[in-house]
């Protein structure tokens, strides 16, 4: 297990035998096998938490010892070294859809009449996920099969997708569990978050608009997910919490079991999140990847808090290591779309690319790569590392 410093990653269990960690400030860690984070070590009590991190801080700080700023120094491996694997056993994976410019954006190119179902103010709209095929930042991508039905009306067919897109979104890892026919209230519910991470929901475009109704995506989503290989902890983000997204005048304000006080106060995130694309033709010249979008987590309609709530509200079992994604992040504005068929508009807008390339949807060979930090004055800037992914053919 690693934490992340700049362009290194501070080996955790080499530094605990160096004994810069002492038996309950390294709890956290010492339950870790080499490779993700232990279910016992994620559902611990934020206390051990906190208390590793004030550890942690303490020997990265420039008052510390000699001594411990050798054995820290000693133990810092650059990060383009480090081989990443999945941050924790995946026991289900769950995708909401908390922007409201998302939401709108989709709706108003297949509902122009009706672009925002009428639920959407009122519950936290989801989705069961598949975990099996949710992948570690870095993997390569196959571009899958479906079916496919053409406009002309003609049987569908069953072909590579061909508007294979990305969704930038963010994701929680569940720490303390609850048990089945157990709810977990509004108040409670952020001591049942382990940490956030970035998340690439690939997605089928094609394949999606014919299978989705009347269930929703199937095959279109469960082919893959990125995830980036740093979990951020809850207490890491203090700092960087806002409160909770400004309804407009004449919205419905949550039901009770959605609302308190403290969510409405600082129950958002204010996440940086950037989508980058780098061609093929790109990297064979050498040239740096594209900027595609900018957008900010706390533009999210729902909260962290109540999407786990929701969630739990049947007395669903959340269990640890569970994942849950946010949904793809846009902002109001063009530039701030988290995904191609949003930035395209369903493809009839392409990106003029610098060199010349332009791009409706994903091709052969493209890579995707999503970033997320935080930064506010007086605090020093959090990265959430990288989450990247490059398409290869679907007959790979």
């Amino acid at each position: 297990v690693g934490v992340a410093i700049g362009d290194f990653v501070l080996d955790i269990y080499s530094c605990y035998e160096c004994c810069l960690f002492d038996d309950e400030s390294f709890t956290i860690a010492v339950s870790a096998d080499n490779y993700c984070l232990d279910h016992s070590v994620m559902k611990k009590n934020k206390d051990l938490q906190r208390a590793f991190r004030r550890r942690l801080v303490e020997i990265l700080s420039e008052t510390a010892d000699e001594e411990t700023r050798k054995n820290v120094q000693r133990n810092l491996i650059p990060m383009s070294e480090v081989q990443f694997y999945m941050p924790a056993h995946i026991g289900d994976y769950t995708d909401f859809y908390c922007s409201i410019f998302h939401a709108t954006n989709v709706g108003s190119m297949f509902r122009p009449d009706n672009p925002l179902l009428p639920n959407y103010k009122y519950v936290p709209i989801g989705y069961h996920g598949r975990a099996s095929s949710v992948v570690i930042s870095g993997t390569e991508i196959v571009r899958p099969k479906g079916q496919n039905r053409s406009d002309d009306g003609k049987p569908p067919e069953y072909v590579p997708c061909k508007n294979l897109d990305y969704e930038m979104e963010v994701g929680f890892f569940v720490g303390k569990c609850n048990e089945l026919g157990e709810t977990v209230s509004i108040e409670d519910a952020e001591e049942h978050i382990f940490g956030l991470c970035l998340v690439n929901d690939w997605s089928a475009r094609d394949v999606q608009a014919w299978e989705y109704q009347p269930l929703g995506p199937f095959l279109a989503k469960s082919f893959a997910t990125s995830i980036s290989p740093f979990v951020v902890t809850m207490e890491a983000l203090a700092p960087f919490r806002v409160p909770a997204f400004e309804r407009e005048t004449g919205d419905p304000q949550p039901l009770d079991y959605l609302s308190s006080e403290q969510n409405e106060k600082n129950g958002g995130f204010d996440i940086n999140l950037e989508v980058y694309l780098q061609t093929q033709k790109m990297r064979d010249e050498n040239a740096e990847p594209f900027l595609l979008s900018r957008s900010n987590m706390k533009d999210l309609y729902w909260t962290v808090g109540q999407m786990l709530t929701h969630h739990a509200s049947n007395g669903c079992n959340l269990q640890t290591g569970d994942l849950i994604a946010t949904g793809t992040v846009s902002g109001e504005g063009k530039d701030e779309r988290g995904c191609l068929l949003e930035l395209t508009w369903r493809g009839k807008e392409p990106i003029q690319l610098p060199n010349g390339e332009e791009r409706r949807f994903l091709e052969d060979g493209d890579e995707v790569i999503m970033k997320g930090f935080c930064e506010r004055e007086g605090f020093r800037r959090i990265g959430f590392g990288e989450c990247r992914g490059a398409i290869l053919p679907s007959d790979s």
